[in-house]
């Protein structure tokens, strides 16, 4: 089911400089009782988004849909993912060296298991057809995204036991076999979700989310942005100065960059923002059409066409819906 939506209402705009002009929004999946957790690649002149299916926002029952557009109008169901050993988890997708997809996410294990969490990924050509999920990163640290820069992948693993709330770096080469190369980042606090991206020289960029814990009080809840260059044993953080969730960002020719975040103050909502590399800002271009239970983006950028998805309950059911807009460069 596809469902416009008339942006005047639902999406403002907040910065009178603005550098995205938004297009359309649409409803792309809804079929399970929650959607949610997205993610969007081009590739092979076809888009790809990724998500979550379940019975709730955590439930025993999580499988990892994956979606095929060739304009990102319209969409079909190309696979769904499913574990016997768990709940499926936050769905991300990137394509490898040698051009295949790849598929990555965690299982959340039932409790009482011996672990909480294991990171995995599948292989593609086609989207339709997988591999066996492939075990990935130590137990109880979340790969959550994976980025790659030629033949290397990068990716923040975060430590989910109740009372260790450490980060860890994972490298791979074309091989897509993660090691460890940096055991802890040193951020203090309850550090998490991250995106990777990359300048043509090879510098890392680190967009962090941070959240309250308990373990940590007083500790900083506003995100980061991290610098590092090859090998990226050697990090430098920035404070962003305001509170962000479900980081997701791209550079755009001349070092410019858009990221799509949950935004905290006032109202929760997700909006494209304007991300400074240089200054670690983050200010609101966009709100899109969100509340309540919504974030997790993807973005794809072609030219000046802007693609995002993500998920949102602000039409009564958690759903996943694109944005298509334009940058203004």
């Amino acid at each position: 089911m596809v469902r416009f939506l008339l942006l005047a209402v639902a999406a403002g705009q907040v910065l009178p400089a603005q550098e995205v002009k938004l297009l359309g929004v649409h409803r792309i999946w809804g079929q399970a009782p929650h959607n949610a957790f997205t993610d969007l690649i081009y590739h092979d002149e076809r888009f790809y988004c990724v998500f979550r299916e379940g019975s709730r926002h955590v439930s025993p029952d999580g499988k990892l849909r994956v979606l095929v557009s060739v304009d990102g109008m319209k969409w079909e169901s190309a696979a769904l993912i499913e574990s016997p050993d768990g709940d499926l988890r936050d769905a991300k997708i990137s394509v490898t060296p040698d051009s295949r997809l790849m598929l990555s996410g965690a299982v959340a294990y039932p409790e009482g298991s011996p672990a909480r969490h294991q990171s995995l990924v599948w292989f593609s050509r086609d989207g339709r057809e997988w591999t066996a999920a492939t075990t990935v990163a130590d137990p109880d640290f979340w790969l959550w995204r994976v980025s790659w820069f030629k033949d290397t992948a990068l990716g923040v693993a975060y430590q989910t036991l109740p009372d260790q709330r450490g980060v860890r770096l994972y490298a791979a080469g074309p091989d897509a076999k993660f090691r460890a190369i940096v055991d802890n980042l040193g951020i203090e606090g309850y550090p998490n979700e991250s995106a990777i991206r990359f300048t043509p020289d090879g510098t890392a960029y680190c967009l962090l989310r941070r959240d309250p814990w308990k373990g940590a009080p007083g500790a900083s809840a506003n995100g980061l942005l991290g610098t590092s260059k090859p090998p990226y044993r050697d990090w430098t953080w920035k404070d962003l100065g305001r509170r962000i969730g479900g980081p997701e960002f791209q550079i755009l020719d001349g070092g410019k960059a858009i990221a799509v975040v949950r935004l905290y103050d006032g109202q929760q909502r997700t909006s494209i923002c304007r991300l400074d590399l240089e200054n670690a800002t983050i200010d609101e271009l966009e709100r899109l059409p969100s509340s309540g239970d919504s974030s997790y983006a993807g973005i794809v950028v072609q030219g000046n066409a802007l693609w995002v998805s993500y998920y949102s309950s602000h039409e009564g059911k958690t759903a996943i819906y694109v944005a298509r807009g334009q940058v203004e460069r």
